[in-house]
């Protein structure tokens, strides 16, 4: 669940110049890790999104992230390293997030809810599944909506790994998915897996035009609680924040298709405008 915002943003804020701090210090690129790629956790929502790092990953020797690769020209080669849960627009908002995929079937069928309701979502791609299914994520791409590097192997426990681990699993996903989607395309931001973020990973990201992504509402949709769950959490949750976790990977989701199914017209009725997490 999300913590209440003024506790959330003091401690993100502190941890933020905490990480700053560090990096001002050092200068040079990483090399990139030659380590085993670790294991693979559970799914995105087992964390809260707000980017605790865990108390792991701001005691280890600080280095600072190589420089961004070329590309389009927004975002810009840095953004803040603050993890976002705003909308970039104002009003009334939502930002719909969609977790590690892709996957056969079930994008496809979050791809053409989104046509069919004129909604549009971010992505949160895991890396090894761009590879596997790289149609799917231009897909993604050519139908308008955002990119975001959900880590190489969706390993909950990043943030217990070394920084060199943490390095190569956020931009290797980040080359993977750009390189599916095809050319031009950028990954915005960055979600760690199951929220597990460390002031490098988050440096790392924002170094190489990624925001760090954290979310407002978890639909728990990845346990599969039941359609009407889903939705019930979704309306319950809206006065959390704009910001709101499904999947499109990592198992059935049927329920999850049924509840977008329900929950894109009841935005729209409910005079939601459909945007994007700021940058």
């Amino acid at each position: 669940m999300a913590r209440p915002a003024a506790r959330r943003n003091r401690h993100l804020v502190a941890a933020s110049a905490a990480a700053v701090a560090l990096f001002a210090t050092t200068t040079g690129c990483v090399a990139m890790a030659t380590e085993d790629p670790g294991s693979s956790a559970g799914p995105s929502s087992i964390g809260n999104g707000n980017g605790n790092g865990k108390g792991r990953g701001d005691g280890e020797a600080g280095r600072s992230p190589g420089a961004a690769s070329p590309g389009a020209a927004t975002p810009p080669a840095r953004v803040s390293a603050e993890i976002t849960h705003d909308s970039e627009d104002q009003g009334k908002t939502v930002n719909l997030t969609i977790d590690d995929g892709p996957e056969p079937g079930w994008t496809v069928k979050v791809l053409d809810l989104l046509k069919k309701y004129d909604a549009k979502a971010t992505f949160c791609i895991i890396g090894s599944r761009a590879q596997e299914y790289p149609g799917l994520v231009k897909k993604v791409a050519e139908a308008g909506h955002r990119l975001c590097d959900h880590s190489v192997d969706h390993n909950t426990s990043m943030d217990k790994r070394a920084e060199s681990y943490q390095e190569q699993q956020v931009l290797d996903a980040q080359k993977a998915i750009e390189k599916a989607a095809g050319p031009g395309a950028r990954v915005l931001y960055y979600r760690a897996p199951g929220g597990a973020f460390t002031p490098y990973s988050r440096e790392v990201a924002a170094s190489h035009g990624m925001r760090p992504l954290g979310w407002n509402v978890d639909t728990h949709d990845w346990q599969n609680p039941g359609t009407d769950r889903i939705v019930e959490t979704v309306k319950k949750g809206m006065k959390e924040g704009p910001t709101v976790l499904f999947h499109d990977g990592g198992g059935n989701r049927g329920q999850t298709v049924a509840a977008l199914e329900r929950l894109l017209p009841w935005f729209k009725e409910q005079g939601y405008k459909f945007s994007y997490p700021k940058i």
